[in-house]
């Protein structure tokens, strides 16, 4: 499928307005085993202490500006032969929900790639309503627990979060959309807490055929910049041993496809 000059008048007519920092054509580091197009966005209603995107999260002017939708797809359309996905992370994308899916349709719809969003899961009305649109190929999202912990926001404030979270491991498992679940995973973790968690996330995901795990640590200085360098300096940076634990709790509680990516986070 090749956008015509026409659907391109059309598209620049349309004023679609997102915030984010830019964009990369080819990347092979995003998702699993697959190229894509990865486009960063602004805004994040968590606040993570070890992200390395906090910049984005905040909306700093120095990293987050209108983008130039035109030229964004131009440029995918040049890179659509060589992608498998469009894949929109941040930030999160979902706190500019209702621009991203017009920009998304034009890129399902007029250039004819697949979508993949990185979403923390929390937003759950805007990702139920995405998913129901059928624009969407592919999910990944983190498995942030204990999630008091890491989302960076109050015991009640998380909990509720983490129920939304939940819900939405629900949504995706119904129907049935392939998803990246990966686990961010710092040192001196309390494993009887951790498996507790791990084990509400992976209920909901029982009936989901098409899902994989990803093991990654939580990396700290100077491989990162963590919106808290203080605490990173506590939690960040486990050995390789407790990745490996960590993996083992998945296939005991029967996780078919467990990878350990033991130096590189995804964006």
């Amino acid at each position: 499928m090749s956008i015509t000059t026409e659907e391109l008048s059309e598209i620049k007519q349309k004023n679609i307005y997102l915030i984010g920092s830019g964009w990369k054509p080819v990347s092979m580091i995003d998702v699993y085993n697959s190229v894509t197009f990865t486009l960063w966005l602004c805004g994040c209603n968590l606040k993570c202490p070890f992200c390395h995107n906090w910049m984005l999260a905040i909306n700093h002017p120095s990293t987050c500006h209108y983008l130039d939708i035109n030229k964004l797809i131009e440029e995918l359309e040049s890179a659509r032969i060589l992608i498998d996905y469009l894949h929109v992370t941040g930030g999160e994308p979902l706190t500019q929900h209702r621009e991203l899916e017009k920009m998304l349709t034009i890129a399902k719809n007029n250039i004819g790639v697949n979508i993949s969003i990185n979403t923390n899961f929390t937003l759950h009305k805007p990702l139920k309503h995405l998913i129901n649109t059928g624009i969407v190929d592919h999910l990944a999202t983190d498995l942030k627990i204990p999630y008091d912990l890491l989302y960076g926001h109050s015991k009640e404030v998380a909990d509720a979060l983490w129920k939304l979270f939940l819900k939405s491991l629900t949504l995706v498992s119904e129907y049935s959309v392939p998803l990246e679940l990966r686990i961010p995973i710092m040192k001196n973790i309390d494993i009887k807490v951790f498996r507790k968690h791990l084990a509400e996330a992976l209920d909901k995901l029982d009936k989901h055929s098409n899902y994989y795990v990803i093991v990654q640590p939580l990396l700290g200085p100077p491989i990162t910049n963590p919106r808290n360098p203080e605490w990173c300096k506590k939690y960040c940076d486990p050995d390789k041993h407790t990745l490996y634990i960590v993996k083992n709790e998945l296939e005991n509680m029967g996780v078919q496809k467990v990878i350990v990516r033991e130096t590189l986070s995804f964006g």
